[in-house]
């Protein structure tokens, strides 16, 4: 069997040790964009080590970039779990802020396989990450949702319903954000290799006319323009951040964000313009301080 449910929800955390530099942390910055206006004071604040912000969205790749070396990401290996990699898509993210990450550090992550949905014709695999620092102390919680097509069936729990659907009125804002034809160039350097992201010929193979911009670039991408245009540039007020990934985004192309506020409640949806509105990130939700 593919999925032994019970194998991989009872098998013990995967524990390891990662460490991230200021570099890192701007060179993540500059994935998503970050800098295009230099002498902007707040957006030098991601992009210059006298007095770095962390984005909340860096969770995602800390431990990955430049100061790991030239080590490529290892593929999912995960217990009870054998399925054929093409299969798989990045379903969806979730993210819990315990503490501010700071620009440098160091983190004791600790991963699980926490759920396994049975959507009928898929499985949704949720992986789980949580990471303490050098204390002990929680820093942030993760959850990635992997959908392995053609792997349910299984008479398995369907998981919670989807939530965060956009309101059916006007946002109270919108958040443009243009994205540079080689941003997906640099951000890979954060530690997406997948060659998906930078090489025309076996973009064409996967079904893309060229490249794509990272999903979870488009996750930071979203993360910061809220940061940027609603909470005063301080990513510290982010509580949570969860979405569904809905559709590629071709580097060069913008990144559309509307917001409904409900108190410390955001409902967004993230979509291309360039593409009749078409969804980049469908079912999100941020919970601010």
């Amino acid at each position: 069997m593919p999925i032994d449910v019970k194998a991989a929800l009872s098998a013990a955390p995967t524990v390891r040790e990662v460490s991230w530099t200021e570099r890192d942390v701007i060179l993540y910055h500059l994935g998503l964009g970050a800098g295009t206006a230099s002498l902007d004071p707040a957006e030098l604040g991601w992009v210059y080590e006298k007095d770095l912000r962390v984005l909340p969205t860096f969770a995602m790749v800390a431990g990955q970039g430049v100061s790991a070396g030239a080590v490529k990401p290892a593929g999912m290996n995960l217990p009870g779990i054998d399925i054929d990699l093409r299969k798989i898509l990045h379903g969806g993210q979730s993210l819990t802020l315990h503490a501010p990450i700071p620009a440098s550090g160091t983190a004791t992550v600790s991963s699980r396989v926490a759920d396994v949905w049975d959507k009928g014709k898929a499985a949704v695999i949720v992986l789980e990450q949580t990471a303490a620092d050098a204390d002990g102390n929680p820093l942030w919680t993760s959850g990635m949702q992997i959908w392995a097509r053609g792997e349910g069936g299984f008479g398995g729990d369907a998981g919670p319903e989807a939530s965060a659907a956009a309101p059916e009125r006007e946002p109270d804002k919108v958040l443009a954000s243009p994205t540079s034809t080689q941003q997906a160039l640099v951000y890979r350097l954060s530690g997406d290799l997948n060659p998906l992201h930078a090489d025309p010929a076996f973009a064409k193979m996967a079904g893309f006319d060229q490249p794509i911009l990272h999903g979870l670039a488009s996750y930071g991408v979203v993360c910061k323009a809220v940061v940027d245009g609603l909470l005063d540039g301080d990513p510290s007020r982010v509580q949570s951040f969860s979405v569904r990934f809905a559709g590629s985004l071709y580097p060069g192309e913008t990144i559309d964000t509307a917001v409904w506020r409900d108190g410390d409640r955001l409902t967004l949806l993230a979509t291309c313009p360039e593409r009749d509105g078409q969804p980049v990130l469908t079912h999100a939700s941020m919970e601010i301080r």
